[in-house]
């Protein structure tokens, strides 16, 4: 296979510079079509707006005698952070401390710690180990 050499021996540079009028020309004629689409979309935005005070429907007369509701819970939570903490201190409490269940049946609680120490002292294994 013969090896050829892809470069040419005739290196050269530019003569002449760069035609500047096709380049000034596109810049300007990009100006004036960015200027032109500026003044279309705000025609547009302020026709619009003005079509949407016209027709936007007026509030009912009524809705303001009966003022702002709270929506039905559940509501959206304004810190799920806080919340998630309050809620283990509060199931923390419960499970860390003695207390009724049903007084009138006398079912109590006990804290899960002690909980497992009594299972574990009263369950017999249940698998022999070979």
């Amino acid at each position: 296979m013969a090896h050829s050499d892809p470069h040419s021996t005739n290196v050269g540079h530019e003569t002449r510079d760069v035609y500047l009028r096709p380049v000034v020309g596109g810049l300007i004629g990009l100006v004036v079509l960015l200027c032109g689409s500026l003044l279309l979309t705000w025609g547009l935005l302020a026709h619009l707006a003005t079509n949407e005070a016209r027709e936007s429907p007026r509030p009912n007369p009524l809705a303001h005698s009966f003022g702002r509701q709270v929506p039905p819970e559940p509501r959206l939570q304004t810190d799920p952070r806080k919340d998630l903490l309050q809620m283990r201190v509060e199931e923390d409490a419960v499970l860390q401390t003695y207390g009724w269940v049903d007084r009138k049946a006398g079912v109590t609680r006990i804290p899960i710690e002690r909980a497992m120490e009594l299972l574990a002292q009263r369950q017999a294994p249940t698998k022999v180990a070979r």
